[in-house]
């Protein structure tokens, strides 16, 4: 397998500032803690300061630093087939709510970097779902129907502005493109320039529920809230059992440069294999910076490398001219019927909120929920509050999907435990650069070897519900099937839901077993 010529990191990544911002002083009481500080939660906390509430964002690492700053950064309302799955799901009227609220959201931003003069990039551009084969096609031409029935400016056409020949495609007009960490750092900025507050590097760890809510930091901090928003991708804190309903994969991203006279003029989108997804950004004179995303996996299925490259095969295939530049990785969460859960956070609650499952469309969504819990927490209800309510439960629409959802973690936290599973083999085995489940006595031990040759042991055990993680060989992190928690190889927490790193082991040897 030959190296991907590319370096390792997000383009979007590249642009931020170095403010570096304090943890919270003890005791801190406000009206309003949103916990992540990725789009869901800017957009929540800056909603809520223009309102006239004390805000306090909490970030665990760096504001839009996590799946934010890893985004594709599409605002569309076309969301692969969902349409057609909706009507089936949610009739022609959740449908139409869910079109509504996605369309508001692109709007939203439109009028905000107007409002506030923020310079992020934004394009309009008409979105493409788009099948390469007469099967599939079918399915798209429906999709057209269905995107249309539901409000949206749809057709079925079967030119697009792509190199390369595609059997139909639903086209929906007047979407959008933009550089996601320009516009939520202007956020960021006008935030607390209206009184809000902004820390880093404080991972909340601890909810207790009441008048007020208290939340506990690592550290060992408190802060006092009215209302508490958990907006941490997937959800640190369950209590209405998300993580039944939620399901995470993560994919890859290519980009690199190609003249700006090969711009495919769209946003692209096929659910065929593994999926491909295409867009471009601006990227100096002359040139657009293509951006390519595939190889949807669970996390921790492995092999990543290999995946890379056949993305990157592909993307030099359709775009020969591509001058690769960055490649860097995804992860979001499905949700049992296709609609995110923004809303309360369990059947009880009064002063708690979350937002998650974005299924891939986090940009529109995060937006989107972030009017929505602005509005439930200062007393509005916006027309598709109902729809995204998380303490909805269809048992007749969501269980297969629920039942697939859980026979998958069940299957990783009992069949990941068989001898057979992580036997045959040694610690010395393990290459520079590489890592392994190894088994050691009665426990299961991550190790990884890193390029100076040394070994570094951890407990295989996600600190989530126990699951066994495993390594990713391409970003070289230890990362749980079950429910996508990712740790580095020193055993940090990089994603959650997991709040507790995994504990270190001190006792393995070269012959032990893996």
């Amino acid at each position: 397998m030959r190296d991907v010529p590319v370096r390792p990191g997000s383009y979007w990544m590249e642009y931020g500032d170095d403010t570096a911002r304090p943890r919270p002083p003890d005791g801190l009481d406000v009206d309003v803690a949103v916990i992540g500080a990725g789009i869901a939660g800017i957009c929540t906390a800056w909603e809520l300061a223009r309102a006239g509430r004390t805000v306090a964002l909490l970030e665990a690492h760096r504001v839009a630093a996590g799946v934010t700053g890893h985004t594709t950064a599409k605002l569309s309302a076309l969301h692969g087939n969902v349409y057609q799955r909706l009507r089936s799901t949610r009739g022609a009227q959740g449908a139409a709510l869910y079109a509504r609220s996605q369309q508001d959201a692109i709007g939203h931003v439109v009028a905000v970097c107007q409002e506030l003069g923020i310079d992020c990039d934004l394009e309009r551009f008409p979105a493409f779902t788009y099948a390469e084969t007469a099967k599939e096609a079918h399915t798209v031409e429906a999709e057209a129907e269905a995107a249309r029935e539901a409000g949206l400016p749809a057709s079925y056409v079967k030119e697009t502005g792509l190199p390369f020949p595609v059997a139909g495609a639903v086209r929906v007009e007047d979407q959008a493109l933009f550089h996601p960490r320009k516009y939520l750092y202007a956020l960021v900025a006008d935030l607390e320039r209206r009184g809000g507050q902004v820390f880093e590097g404080t991972r909340i760890v601890g909810l207790r529920e009441g008048e007020p809510c208290r939340l506990t930091t690592e550290d060992g901090r408190t802060v006092s809230a009215r209302d508490v928003v958990v907006a941490t991708h997937y959800p640190v804190f369950d209590r209405s059992l998300l993580f039944a309903r939620l399901k995470p994969h993560r994919e890859l991203v290519v980009a690199g440069v190609i003249p700006a006279g090969q711009d495919p003029l769209g946003m692209y989108l096929t659910p065929e294999g593994t999926t491909r997804s295409v867009r471009t950004a601006p990227y100096g004179e002359g040139q657009r910076l293509l951006i390519v995303t595939g190889e949807k996996f669970t996390p921790g299925a492995g092999r990543v490398g290999e995946r890379y490259e056949r993305l990157e095969t592909w993307t030099t295939q359709r775009f020969p001219d591509v001058r690769l530049t960055h490649r860097w990785a995804a992860q979001d969460n499905e949700p049992t019927d296709g609609v995110p859960f923004v809303g309360a956070l369990h059947p009880r609650a009064r002063h708690s909120f979350v937002a998650a499952g974005f299924n891939s469309w986090g940009m529109a969504s995060g937006v989107m929920s972030g009017k929505l819990l602005a509005a439930r927490i200062t007393g509005e209800k916006l027309p598709w509050t109902d729809l995204y309510d998380p303490v909805r439960l269809k048992p007749l629409k969501e269980a297969p999907s629920l039942m697939r959802f859980q026979a998958a973690a069940a299957g990783h936290f009992v069949g990941d435990r068989l001898p057979f599973v992580t036997g045959g083999g040694r610690a010395s085995a393990i290459p520079p650069g590489g890592g392994a489940v190894l088994r050691s006595g009665a426990r299961h031990v991550a190790v990884h070897r890193d390029e100076a040759g040394e070994l570094h042991a951890l407990s295989a055990r996600c600190t989530h519900l126990g699951c066994l993680v495993r390594f990713n060989d391409a970003e070289r992190t230890w990362e749980c099937p079950c429910h996508g928690s990712r740790f580095g190889t020193g055993g940090e927490v990089l994603q959650g839901p997991a709040v507790h790193p995994l504990e270190r082991v001190h006792d393995i040897e070269e012959d032990d077993d893996a």
